[in-house]
């Protein structure tokens, strides 16, 4: 049995760049050891317009795609192949290049987050104005938005209004607290169930209008029948009076 020199991948080195595979990183390493300045500079050459084929093309109508490319290949060729790239096009190395800061994650709401980030904007805003009657309203609305919002959420569970002030106390730090007095907290609800009845109520009212269009159409239908059997009325009178003659 003749034995079989086989080389694993797991025995080869890694692929720096996996989308160009390993054989277009074998290709390179050889140019590098070409001795010839034009034959490996040739040789460079036609390799990566092999890289361009394999890549997607709507990559190659960007602007520094050739760049990137050539970029690329003194990369896989640890930044020592002697080539000349052409006019410009910039060879840097990846610990030279401008890596952008990173963006920063969002500031969302931590605390009671089925009330949405809207409340805590609201309830903030609310803090910053000044004291007095516009305020106490306002705060009657962030308190109605929010048994509004909590009933959307918790359909199955009873909420009262001193859940809501004990929220709202506890979002704002203290710093807001509803007078005595205030308006029942379920008037944006209420507003929200007048609003479906009115729109149930035009719709139904279209039907209604669009039935008695109908019913007109049937009523002209009924003239036009009227008038057919008057006609035919006339034609039996006609052949009568024919009949008389003829006696």
């Amino acid at each position: 049995m003749n034995n079989l020199d086989i080389a694993y991948n797991t025995e080869r080195p890694d692929i720096q760049f996996p989308e160009y595979g390993r054989s277009i990183q074998e290709m390179l390493l050889h140019a590098k050891t070409i001795e010839s300045p034009q034959k490996r500079q040739k040789t460079v050459e036609s390799i990566i317009g092999l890289m361009i084929q394999l890549g997607p093309q709507g990559n190659r109508n960007m602007d520094d795609y050739r760049e990137k490319l050539w970029n690329h290949v003194f990369a896989l060729c640890n930044y020592e192949l002697d080539v000349t790239p052409p006019p410009g096009i910039v060879i840097r190395r990846e610990e030279d290049r401008a890596k952008p800061e990173p963006l920063g994650y969002p500031k969302t709401a931590t605390r009671m987050r089925h009330y949405g980030n809207s409340v805590h904007a609201l309830i903030q805003k609310a803090i910053d104005m000044p004291e007095g009657p516009k305020r106490e309203g306002f705060v009657e609305v962030i308190a109605s938005y929010m048994k509004l919002a909590y009933k959307t959420w918790n359909k199955e569970h009873y909420v009262s209004d001193d859940i809501v002030k004990e929220d709202l106390e506890i979002l704002s730090n203290g710093q807001l607290l509803l007078h005595e007095g205030h308006d029942s907290l379920d008037k944006l609800a209420a507003g929200v169930g007048k609003l479906d009845n009115r729109n149930r109520t035009n719709t139904g009212g279209g039907g209604d209008r669009g039935g008695r269009r109908r019913g007109g159409r049937n009523r002209g239908g009924n003239n036009g029948g009227g008038r057919n059997n008057n006609s035919s009325n006339n034609n039996n009178n006609n052949n009568n009076s024919g009949r008389r003659r003829k006696r």
